[in-house]
């Protein structure tokens, strides 16, 4: 740690590597900068990648302290008046982003290097040709450089050193769109520890192929914070309640799903039957019967929804769609139980828990005023202050 006492500038600038340091950085920034102005964000984070690999690798934290970013903010000021997001807390980020992901190019120094300049090929071919079996990881590269860099504080500051979560975010912020607010707001839930949890027999059911991807879709326990449910609900209530807040609701669930209708009408045989809630999704490919309950699981919740995912199969599947999806959402489970009666379906299915944040008294809405008599009661102040004016 450096000496309180000594004039960190004048011993950095004294360190010849330290000058040379700053002529290129300089220089690459420019160069960098030229090509921003007529190309992606990409640029700028391959910039601070760097930045933040070179600071690592030299150690001049562990020489000078850290008063050293401070210091480095001045001079890259100095060298470069006018131009922004050179402040010793947006370099100690850039530190933070490297460190972050170079598990993404361990061992491969010069993978990042050129990554912009031939639109990613050269590095990802280089990282793909090493991780023949982690085709992802090329992916997941390439991802992090298409992300806004306010967004990427954001996610370093909620996922610290854990790699595979600050990923499952930059995954799901390229694939939503997500602006600054609606990725703060996901941060803010336990959406990864969620996503692609519920309990399912995918892998026994669907190909290798779909059975992942219809995983991913899945989640356990659904967020339903947003319902307005009295302390007495019933099935219906949810149903309702998820009805007139399809929009929310259509945001739980994830990319990919469109509202098909509440009660879907199926006739069957000389029987009419009507799933609570159906959906299509364009990722999948395939419908997804959803039905609710507002009790623990038991397993004959799953004749029924079994019984769905077979009708829809059979009457509105199509040969360019997927098999039809059942989904149990109940209010809670025993996840051995649930299991054990998954085992002995053919249909693809999947039970998950939902949460609710807040219950209103049965008789909640029934001692709120209506809109008649809030009027009235207007109505009356309005001439009870009309006669003491008279008076």
């Amino acid at each position: 740690m450096a000496n309180k006492n000594i004039d960190l500038s004048v011993v950095l600038h004294d360190d010849s590597d330290y000058k040379d340091w700053l002529v290129e950085l300089k220089e690459r920034f420019y160069s960098h900068r030229l090509k921003a102005s007529c190309a992606t964000n990409g640029y700028l984070l391959d910039f601070y990648w760097k930045l933040g690999r070179d600071i690592e690798a030299k150690q001049y934290t562990n020489t000078y302290g850290s008063g050293f970013y401070k210091n480095l903010s001045l001079d890259l000021k100095n060298e470069m008046p006018g131009v922004k997001g050179f402040s010793p807390t947006n370099l100690k980020y850039m530190s933070y982003f490297y460190k972050l992901y170079a598990p993404l190019v361990a061992n491969r120094p010069q993978a990042a290097d050129d990554f912009i300049e031939d639109t990613y090929n050269t590095d990802i071919q280089h990282i793909t040709s090493h991780d023949q079996n982690r085709p992802q990881l090329a992916d997941d590269f390439k991802m992090l450089f298409l992300i806004p860099w306010d967004h990427q504080r954001r996610i370093i500051d909620k996922c610290k050193s854990d790699i595979n979560k600050a990923l499952f975010f930059v995954r799901k912020t390229w694939e939503n769109n997500w602006g600054r607010d609606a990725l703060l707001n996901w941060l803010d839930t336990d959406l990864y520890e969620r996503d692609g949890k519920a309990i399912t027999n995918f892998q026994s059911t669907l190909p290798a192929v779909q059975s992942d991807l219809a995983q991913q879709i899945t989640k356990d326990p659904y967020q339903l914070d947003f319902l307005n449910l009295s302390e007495k609900y019933d099935e219906r209530d949810i149903e309702d309640e998820l009805v007139n807040n399809v929009t929310r609701f259509l945001l739980e669930l994830g990319k990919g799903f469109s509202y098909m209708g509440r009660q879907f009408r199926l006739e069957v045989g000389q029987q009419e039957f009507f799933p609570d809630l159906l959906f299509y999704n364009a990722h999948l490919h395939a419908y997804v019967v959803i039905e609710l309950k507002a009790q623990s699981f038991h397993p004959s919740f799953l004749g029924q929804l079994s019984f769905y995912v077979s009708a829809i199969n059979h009457q509105f599947k199509t040969d360019i769609d997927n098999p039809t999806i059942g989904l149990l959402i109940c209010k809670d489970k025993d996840s051995v139980v649930a299991k054990y009666a998954l085992d002995s379906y053919k249909e693809p299915m999947g039970i998950s828990e939902y949460q609710l944040s807040k219950l209103f008294p049965k008789d909640f809405k029934s001692s709120m005023p209506t809109i008649e008599e809030l009027e009235k009661g207007l109505k009356d102040n309005v001439e009870h202050e009309k006669d003491k004016t008279k008076s």
